[in-house]
């Protein structure tokens, strides 16, 4: 830390050095100045606030005697690392949020099994560094630090394009693709551009919450249709067309079924495809996870199966990289992706051009392909530790299949457990557990845990299980 802004107290009758020592300790105590952090030299600390060099020296010294301090030798003035973390104080002038009350026996989860992220400590850091670098100094770049298409830097789209055309046999021009920051934001853009007054979009049950949230928050109408072994029902989806004209659209997971991992067979793909052709009903197809296929032959998604007719495809970027890096795109007719850059400019003028244009240069290379590979070697082998722990484990609490491909297994409380139950008791244990609960449209949840598994590693997964068994024995 160069600089830090402190006030001595201007009321203080105490020497100046124990001022400075006071204002130092002051901001340790409201979280300004967190454990191990760097403060700045004595010089600079006292040429911004008008005093001799000594007496800050000295104010130091006094915050190291008290133990608020440490000085290592060649590196510098330090915040104690054994410090707790206090964070912002009630006194420090603003109120303090009321927490509501926890039992003493009540642990932080800090082991989870997520819904599927990916595990940012596999991202490719130093490539995606080069990439942004590279970028930067292009004279061509350039331009993506100034406003740009709402649609998402030409870069980018061309080379998902390209992506797209030979890895998923989409066939498609560079105008009918839009990036986005996440696959999230492509939904909600897309439910905004096909909404008309009173309409109702089918949605899988169990299904992705999420997307349930931005179709609703469109004007849409959402009707769940029940998934089985095969994904969703055909069957039942053209029952609640027959019963319900108002459906104008269908929101399918069709690779690996958010949250129950089955991928939909060819026989119920085409039928969807027909049934498609045949009435005013809009796909919206959502292949979160395409890149993370382990076993089996590739499975296209419906959109290359359906030229011609009305499939919104979404996929993501965010899974292979790392959450927090929010890229998603849409393919689309040229008319929806125009609509859903329109509704984007209100909100989002456009995305983030340098970024974009990075991770262009790292499919252009090959090197997010590469990190591909090498993610979905190791994600395989983390499906199989956590289908090998549980099965040693739990045989006669859980029963799940190993899916070919995705980030999650399914898994189905047989022994009667309350799944609610174990996973309070999990949390308390310090274990992160999703019931199916959460993913049901209707309130009619089964008893099983989505448990993704990516984000943990072998050594993490063991531990995990651990805590999960000793859950169950605790419920």
């Amino acid at each position: 830390m160069r600089n830090l802004t402190i006030e001595l107290d201007p009321q203080s009758t105490r020497p100046p050095y124990l001022k400075v020592a006071d204002a130092l300790v002051s901001a340790i105590e409201t979280g300004r100045l967190k454990p191990g952090a760097r403060l700045p030299g004595t010089r600079a600390l006292a040429r911004a606030l008008g005093l001799n060099r000594n007496t800050v020296d000295a104010g130091y010294q006094e915050a190291m005697a008290q133990g608020w301090l440490v000085a290592e030798p060649s590196r510098g003035t330090f915040v104690a690392h054994n410090l707790p973390d206090i964070g912002l104080a009630p006194n420090a002038g603003l109120k303090a949020v009321a927490k509501p009350a926890t039992s003493a026996k009540s642990a932080e989860p800090h082991l989870s099994f997520t819904d599927g992220a990916a595990d940012a400590r596999l991202l490719p850091a130093a490539v995606m560094a080069r990439s942004f670098r590279r970028a930067l100094v292009r004279k061509k770049a350039l331009s993506s630090l100034g406003y740009d298409d709402a649609r998402g830097t030409t870069a980018l789209r061309g080379a998902l394009m390209a992506h797209l055309v030979a890895e998923r046999g989409l066939t498609f021009e560079s105008h009918d693709l839009m990036v986005t920051r996440g696959s999230q934001m492509a939904l909600f853009l897309a439910a905004q551009a096909i909404a008309v007054s009173g309409m109702a979009i089918a949605v899988e049950n169990p299904g992705y919450p999420l997307a349930v949230a931005a179709f609703r928050a469109a004007g849409l109408k959402v009707v769940p249709i029940e998934v089985d072994e095969g994904g969703l029902s055909i069957d039942a989806l053209e029952a609640a067309l027959a019963r319900n004209p108002a459906i104008r659209a269908v929101y399918v997971t069709p690779h690996h079924q958010y949250p129950t991992t089955v991928t939909m067979g060819a026989a119920r793909r085409l039928r969807l495809v027909e049934l498609a052709r045949n009435t005013p009903l809009t796909i919206l197809e959502d292949d979160y996870d395409h890149d993370y296929r382990f076993e089996g032959a590739p499975v296209l998604p419906i959109a290359a199966r359906a030229a011609g007719e009305a499939v919104v495809y979404i996929g993501s970027l965010s899974k292979l990289l790392a959450p927090g890096i929010r890229l998603g795109y849409v393919v689309a007719a040229p008319d929806l992706v125009a609509r859903m850059a329109m509704i984007r400019e209100a909100i989002d003028r456009q995305g983030d051009g340098p970024l974009e244009e990075a991770v262009a240069l790292m499919i252009a290379d090959g090197e997010l392909a590469r990190h591909a590979r090498k993610a979905r070697r190791i994600y395989h082998a983390r499906r199989d530790h956590l289908g090998e722990r549980l099965a040693a484990s739990l045989p006669e609490a859980l029963a799940f299949e190993i899916p070919r491909g995705g980030l999650a297994l399914w898994t189905k409380v047989i022994d009667g457990t309350d799944a609610d139950r174990w996973s309070d008791a999990a949390a308390r244990l310090g274990l992160s557990l999703t019931p199916a609960a959460r993913y049901s449209i209707d309130g009619l949840a089964p008893a099983a845990f989505r448990l993704g598994y990516a984000r943990l590693d072998e050594r993490e997964i063991d531990r995990a299980v651990e805590l999960m068994t000793a859950a169950r024995l605790r419920n």
